[in-house]
C-alpha cells in the first residue's frame, strides 16, 4: 500500500470516528475508500487488513487526540460544511427537447416509501414538468418473495401526499411475456445462456473472473435449458445469465443474472409465472419500450449503467440517457429496510409511521409538510456528492410553511398550581395567532391555574410575573404551590412572561418528542421522550393532524385527542 492511499484511509477513519463518538469500523472505511477509488475493488483482500490496522490505531486514540491529529494533518475536515441554500429549478438537460422528455419513477413495492424515494420521485417529476413532457410511475414488481400489496398501496399514498402526479401508471409485471420474448431472443443471439452451477461456484468464479462450463454450451442446449427453467428446474437449480465479460473490472459485467426461478405467490399475478427477470433486465427493457428519454437513479446504480446499455445494444433497442444523483439520508435516521425492520420486530420503534423514522408516513405524522420536502429536495440540487443532511435543514423549510397557519396554544409541562386572588374577570379572549387573523378563543378562568414547573423554580416571593394574555400577578407565596394577587396596574415590564392553563378545564395529553434514532451505529435508547402535559380545552376542537405552536415550546402536530407529536422548534 502506497503512502498516499494510507494517508487517505487514515483521514477517512479519523473523520468518521470524530463524527461518531470517537469510534469507527473497518467495514465502514472500506466502503468509503471503495466509493472514491473503484479501481481498488479487485484488491479488497490486500487492503482490508491495512484498513483494519489503521482503524484500530484511530480507535485507540481519545477524542482529544483524534481532534488534535485532524487539526495538524487534515484541517479541512473541521471546515464548516456549506449550508444548504434554497435554489430554484434543476440544471438543464443535455439534448433534451421541449415536449419530448419522458421520465419515470420505478419503486419496488418491498417496503414503505421514505425520504430517498421522495427525492427520486421529485427529481424525475420536476424534469418532466420542466420540459413539458411525461412522467411514468412504474411499480418494479418482479420479486414475489419480498413484494406485497401493502407496500404498493403505501407507495401510492405517499406519492399522492407529496402532490406528485403521473401521466401513466403501470407495473413492470404487466410485460412478463415481453421479457420472455427478449430472454429467448438473447439466447438465440448467443448473448445469454442458462447456468446450472451452484450459487457458491458462481460467486467464486465471478470473484476469480473465470467463466464456467455452462457458458460454453451451444444455443440449442441453452434453449432446452430455458424451457426446463419453466417446467422442470427448481428455484436455485438454474438461472439465465448475460454474456458480459468475466474479466471486466466492473463486477456487474461478469455474466450477471437476467432471469431466475421464484415460486413465491405474486401479489397481483398469483402463481401464473415462476421465472422472473432481474432488476437489470426489467429496467432495461421497460425504459426502452416506455420511451424513457432520461432515466435518473441514485448513484448506487451507476455501475449498472454499462450493463443496461449492453443489454439494449444486444437487442438492438433504443437506450435512454442515464443520470445519477446522491442518495439522501438524514443523520441518525437510516432509510435501510435491513435496519428499520428489526427495530419494529424488536419493539424499539412502534411502526413505519413512528415519528423518529425517515419514512413518508413518519414525516407526515411528525408534522412535516409535503411542500417543505419538495423545497428541501430541490434546494439540494442535482449532484452526486454524498447527502447526509442534518434534519434541521428540512425543519428550516417546514417552519416557513407551518408558522403562518399554526394556532398558538398554551401548554404546561411538570404542572404546578398557582392560585390568583382578586381576578377582575371570569374569562379572557386571546388571539389564535400573533400576526395573522385566525380569530380568538375564549378561556374561562376562576383564579386556579397550572403553570410550568420550570417557571416555578425562578419565581420568588415578593416578585411579579405576567400571565400571558391576562396580566401581572404579584407573588405572595412561593414553593410547590404558589399564591398571588392580580395587579390592576401592571406597569412593571421586565418580568417573567408565563404561560398558563386553567386547572378546571385543563386537558391532559401525552407529548411525544422524537430525537436522533442512532448515535453512529448504536441505537439511541432515549430517542423518544414522552411528557405528560396540560393544554387548553380548545385543543379538543382542533382536527386531528392540525399543526399547533405551543407557546415557548415549539411546533407540534395533533396526533389524537390525547396525544401530540413535537415537530420542531
Amino acid at each position: 500500500m502506497d503512502e498516499e492511499l494510507r494517508k487517505d484511509i487514515r483521514k477517512m477513519a479519523l473523520q468518521n470516528a470524530f463524527e461518531h463518538g470517537g469510534e469507527t469500523k473497518n467495514k465502514i472505511i472500506l466502503g468509503k475508500i471503495l466509493g472514491t477509488k473503484s479501481d481498488l475493488r479487485s484488491k479488497v483482500k490486500e487492503i482490508f487488513p491495512k484498513i483494519s490496522e489503521i482503524v484500530t490505531s484511530v480507535n485507540q486514540l481519545s477524542s482529544e487526540e483524534q481532534e488534535k491529529e485532524i487539526k495538524e494533518n487534515f484541517p479541512d475536515i473541521l471546515i464548516p460544511k456549506e449550508k444548504i441554500e434554497e435554489r430554484e429549478g434543476l440544471p438543464e438537460l443535455k439534448d433534451a427537447q421541449q415536449g419530448k422528455v419522458i421520465t419515470r419513477f420505478p419503486p419496488e413495492p418491498n417496503g414503505y416509501p421514505h425520504i430517498g424515494h421522495a427525492k427520486a420521485a421529485i427529481i424525475n417529476s420536476e424534469y418532466a414538468k420542466m420540459y413539458g413532457g411525461k412522467f411514468i410511475l412504474r411499480m418494479d414488481d418482479t420479486n414475489p418473495e419480498t413484494e406485497r400489496m401493502e407496500y404498493h398501496a403505501a407507495i401510492k399514498v405517499g406519492l399522492e401526499w407529496l402532490g406528485i402526479e403521473f401521466d401513466i401508471v403501470k407495473s413492470t409485471s404487466d410485460d412478463m411475456e415481453l421479457f420472455y420474448e427478449k430472454g429467448n431472443e438473447l439466447i438465440n443471439l448467443d448473448k445469454a445462456y442458462v447456468c446450472t452451477c451452484k450459487r457458491e461456484s458462481i460467486s467464486k468464479n465471478r470473484r476469480e473472473r473465470k467463466a464456467c462450463k455452462c457458458s460454453t454450451e451451444n444455443i440449442e442446449k441453452n434453449n432446452k435449458n430455458w424451457e426446463k427453467m419453466n417446467k422442470k428446474f427448481k428455484p436455485g437449480d438454474a438461472i439465465m445469465r448475460f454474456r458480459g465479460d468475466m474479466k471486466a473490472d466492473n463486477a456487474v459485467m461478469r455474466d450477471p443474472v437476467l432471469f431466475r426461478i421464484i415460486e413465491g405467490k405474486h401479489y397481483t399475478l398469483g402463481e401464473k409465472y415462476r421465472i422472473w427477470p432481474s432488476y437489470d433486465m426489467a429496467v432495461a427493457i421497460e425504459d426502452s419500450i416506455d420511451g424513457i428519454t432520461h432515466a435518473f437513479r441514485s448513484k448506487e446504480f451507476e455501475l449498472r449503467k454499462e450493463l443496461i446499455d449492453a443489454i439494449l445494444d444486444a437487442l438492438n433497442m433504443r437506450k435512454p440517457t442515464q443520470g445519477f444523483f446522491s442518495r439522501l439520508e438524514f443523520k441518525g435516521m437510516p432509510i435501510s429496510k435491513r435496519i428499520i425492520k428489526p427495530l419494529i420486530e424488536e419493539g424499539k420503534v412502534s411502526w413505519y409511521d413512528d415519528p423518529r423514522l425517515p419514512t413518508l408516513e413518519a414525516l407526515r405524522r411528525r408534522g412535516i409538510k409535503p411542500e417543505a420536502i419538495r423545497k428541501f429536495i430541490m434546494s439540494l440540487g442535482f449532484t452526486k456528492a454524498n447527502t447526509l443532511a442534518p434534519f434541521d435543514s428540512l425543519e428550516a423549510f417546514n417552519r416557513k410553511f407551518v408558522d403562518a397557519d399554526s394556532i398558538r396554544l398554551f401548554m404546561v409541562n411538570n404542572a404546578k398550581k398557582l392560585t390568583v386572588q382578586n381576578l377582575p374577570m371570569s374569562s379572557v379572549e386571546i388571539p389564535n395567532h400573533p400576526i395573522n387573523d385566525m380569530g380568538k378563543r375564549k378561556i374561562e378562568i376562576d383564579g386556579n391555574f397550572y403553570i410550568s414547573g420550570d417557571d416555578v423554580q425562578s419565581i420568588k416571593e415578593g416578585t411579579q410575573i405576567r400571565l400571558l394574555g391576562l396580566g401581572n400577578v404579584s407573588i405572595i407565596k412561593s414553593g410547590i404551590e404558589l399564591e398571588g394577587e392580580f395587579v390592576k396596574e401592571g406597569k412593571i415590564t421586565n418580568i417573567s412572561k408565563i404561560q398558563w392553563v386553567p386547572q378546571k378545564t385543563a386537558h391532559r395529553i401525552k407529548m411525544l418528542i422524537p430525537k436522533t434514532l442512532f448515535n453512529g451505529d448504536k441505537f439511541n435508547e432515549d430517542s423518544l421522550e414522552e411528557l405528560d402535559v396540560y393544554t387548553e380545552p380548545h385543543y379538543l376542537q382542533l382536527k386531528e393532524g392540525e399543526e399547533i405552536q405551543f407557546v415557548r415550546f415549539g411546533y407540534c402536530r395533533k396526533d389524537s385527542q390525547n396525544q401530540a407529536i413535537f415537530t420542531h422548534k
